[in-house]
C-alpha cells in the first residue's frame, strides 16, 4: 500500500477502533453502575484502608491519620506474639543503630542533672577527644539551641549532637567558670557489647556481653586473644541482662567452644522450612573449662548460646532461669519510612527444647511474667521455678534438662533481695550514685591518678567513711527516705555501689564490673567451679 493510500485509510481504521471500544465498555459488568471493567479492575482496598481514606477525606474534623494508622497497626499486632512489633518511622534509626554496633555523633558519654548538660566521659580517640573536650565539662548550647535550663531531655540532646559524619557542630562547653565554643567534626563512634574483659583470678578470664550486634564476634575474639595472651585456660561469659540481638553473633561465638559439626540452634515455622545452625570450624576455646552467667534478663541470642553450651554438656550454665524468648524475627520496611519486625518461626536448641515462654494469656500477662517470678519465689528458691513443659529433654550426655521457658540454669543464684530496700531502690531511681560518682571524681581528679589500671583501684581504693558521710549528705539533699535507718548490709551495698560507680568514672564500664564483681556471688560461684574442674 503507498504512503498516501496509507494516510487515507489509518483515519478511517481508528474510527472503527474507537467506536468498537466504546460499544465493548458499555456492555461490560459495572459500566453502568459506576463500578471499574474487568478490563481496568483496580485492585481493592482492604476495610481498614477504606475506612482510613473516608476519614481523612470525609471527616468533620482534621485528623493525624499517621497516628491513627500507628494505633491500628498495633492493634492488630496484639493479636499476634509479644515480640511482632511495629517500629515508628522515628525510633527506626535508633534501633538500628543499636544493632548495628556504631553511631554517628561526637563521641561522649552525659548525664543531665539540674537541668544541666555535664560530660560524664570522652570516648577515646573519637570526635570530641580531638576537640578536647573532658569530663567535667558542662554544655551549654548546641549550635543556636540553649540547652542549659530548658527542661533538657536525653533524646533531644542526643538529635542535636548527632549526625552525619564529617559534618561540623558547634557547642558551647563551661569549663569551671570559663565559657568556650567547640566546634566538632563529627564521626563514627563505635559502641561496643563487650562491657568488660579481664583476668578474674590467674588463668580465668571473664567477659561480660551486654548484646549481640553486629560487631559483637570481633569485639569477643579481641577479647578472647587478649586474654589468651595474659595466660587464659578457664574462662567466665557474663550473659545477665544481656537482652540478644542477632542470630549470627550467637552461633558464631558458639563455635568457639563446640567441636565441628555440632548443631548450635534450629529454626522452624508455619511458612519458614526448618533451618540448621551448625559449627563450621575448629574453635579457639574448645577445650578448657567454661561457666556462662544468665539471669531473668538474658534473653534470645543469649538464651541460645547458654541452651547450646549446656545441651552439648560444653559448660555450666550459673545463675538464674532465662527470660523465654525462642521466637524470630525478620523485619520489613514500610514505605512510610518505618518498619514491621514481624514473627517468622521459633528457636529449637539442640536438645529439641523451645526456649520460647507461653504468651496465650495475652500481652499484659506476658508482660508480668518476671513480676510474677518474683512474687511466686522463683527469682530466691531454686524449687519455685516453674516447669511448663513436661516433655523430658536430654542434653548429649544424658542429662535431663527442662523446655516450657527459658533457660534453667545448672546451678542457681538466689536474687539478693537486701540490695533493693526502699532507701536503696530511691537512690538507684534518683541516680544518686550515679550523680554523686560523677561530682565526687571532678572535684577530686588529681587524686584518682594515682591509680594505674582498673586492678590498681580494685585493690586499693576504699570508700572510706569520709566519703560514705559526705554521699549521705548528698543523699539527703536527694530527698532520699530511711537515711537514718541504713542497715548494715544497706552500708555495704552503698559503698561498693560508690566504688563501682567511681571506677567506671575512671575505666567506663570495665573498670565498673571489675569493681562491682569483686563480691558477686553468681561470679564468686563461677570461679569455684572453673576453678574446681581438673577434666577440662
Amino acid at each position: 500500500m503507498s504512503n498516501r493510500k496509507l494516510n487515507v485509510f489509518l483515519p478511517f481504521l481508528m474510527a472503527v477502533v474507537l467506536a468498537l471500544g466504546m460499544f465493548l465498555g458499555h456492555k461490560m459488568p459495572g459500566s453502568n453502575t459506576g463500578g471499574t471493567t474487568v478490563f481496568f479492575a483496580k485492585p481493592k482496598n482492604g476495610p481498614l484502608q477504606e475506612v482510613l481514606d473516608l476519614i481523612k477525606t470525609k471527616y468533620v474534623d482534621t485528623i493525624n491519620t499517621d497516628n491513627l494508622q500507628q494505633e491500628a497497626i498495633e492493634g492488630m499486632l496484639l493479636h499476634l506474639d509479644p515480640h511482632s512489633v511495629y517500629i515508628p518511622p522515628s525510633q527506626l534509626q535508633q534501633v538500628n543503630e543499636d544493632l548495628d554496633g556504631n553511631f554517628q555523633g561526637i563521641g561522649i558519654e552525659f548525664n543531665i542533672t539540674a537541668d544541666t548538660v555535664n560530660v560524664v566521659s570522652v570516648i577515646s580517640g573519637g570526635p570530641s577527644e580531638a576537640a578536647g573536650l573532658q569530663t567535667g565539662d558542662k554544655i551549654l548550647k548546641v549550635g543556636d539551641s540553649l540547652i542549659a535550663g530548658n527542661n533538657v531531655t536525653t533524646d533531644k540532646i542526643r538529635k542535636l549532637l548527632r549526625g552525619p559524619a564529617d559534618s561540623e557542630v558547634s557547642t558551647t562547653i563551661l569549663r569551671g567558670t570559663k565559657q568556650s565554643v567547640v566546634k566538632i567534626k563529627r564521626g563514627v563512634i563505635p559502641v561496643t557489647s563487650i562491657d568488660a574483659s579481664y583476668m578474674l583470678a590467674p588463668g580465668v578470664g571473664y567477659i561480660k556481653i551486654s548484646k549481640f550486634s553486629a560487631t559483637t564476634f570481633d569485639d569477643f575474639m579481641k577479647s578472647m586473644r587478649e586474654l589468651h595472651d595474659a595466660g587464659m585456660k578457664k574462662l567466665v561469659i557474663d550473659l545477665r541482662q544481656n537482652p540478644g540481638g542477632f542470630l549470627d553473633a550467637a552461633t558464631r561465638i558458639a563455635d568457639e567452644f563446640l567441636d565441628e559439626g555440632k548443631l548450635i540452634v534450629y529454626t522452624k515455622g508455619k511458612d519458614f522450612p526448618r533451618t540448621d545452625y551448625k559449627t563450621k570450624r575448629p574453635g579457639m576455646f574448645e577445650k578448657g573449662a567454661l561457666a556462662i552467667l544468665t539471669d531473668e534478663g538474658s534473653a534470645s541470642a543469649s538464651e541460645i548460646l547458654a541452651g547450646a553450651i549446656q545441651d552439648h554438656d560444653r559448660g555450666t550454665i550459673i545463675g538464674r532461669r532465662t527470660f523465654g524468648k525462642g521466637l524470630v524475627q525478620e523485619q520489613y520496611d514500610l514505605d512510610n519510612g518505618g518498619a514491621l519486625r514481624l514473627t517468622v518461626a521459633r528457636y529449637y536448641i539442640p536438645s529439641g527444647r523451645s526456649i520460647q515462654k507461653p504468651y496465650g494469656n495475652g500481652h499484659d500477662a506476658y508482660d508480668e511474667d518476671i513480676n510474677d517470678r518474683f512474687n511466686h519465689g522463683e527469682l530466691v528458691n531454686k524449687d519455685s521455678i516453674r516447669i511448663t513443659d513436661t516433655v523430658p529433654y536430654r542434653t548429649a550426655s544424658g542429662r535431663r534438662v527442662y523446655g516450657g521457658g527459658g533457660i534453667t540454669p545448672d546451678i542457681f543464684i538466689p536474687f539478693d533481695t537486701s540490695r533493693f530496700s526502699t532507701t536503696l531502690m530511691a537512690m538507684y531511681s534518683h541516680n544518686t550514685f550515679s550523680n554523686f560518682a560523677y561530682r565526687y571524681y571532678t572535684t577530686h581528679q588529681a587524686m584518682f591518678k594515682q591509680y594505674k589500671d582498673a586492678q590498681d583501684f580494685v585493690k586499693n581504693f576504699e570508700t572510706t567513711p569520709a566519703i560514705y558521710q559526705e554521699f549521705m549528705s548528698f543523699a539527703k539533699t536527694d530527698s532520699v527516705p530511711g537515711l537514718n535507718k541504713v542497715t548494715a548490709r544497706e552500708e555495704i551495698e552503698i559503698k561498693s555501689r560508690i566504688k563501682a560507680l567511681m571506677a567506671r568514672q575512671l575505666y567506663r564500664t570495665e573498670g565498673f564490673y571489675e569493681t562491682i564483681n569483686a563480691n558477686d556471688p553468681a561470679v564468686k560461684k563461677a570461679l569455684e567451679v572453673v576453678e574446681a574442674d581438673k577434666e577440662k
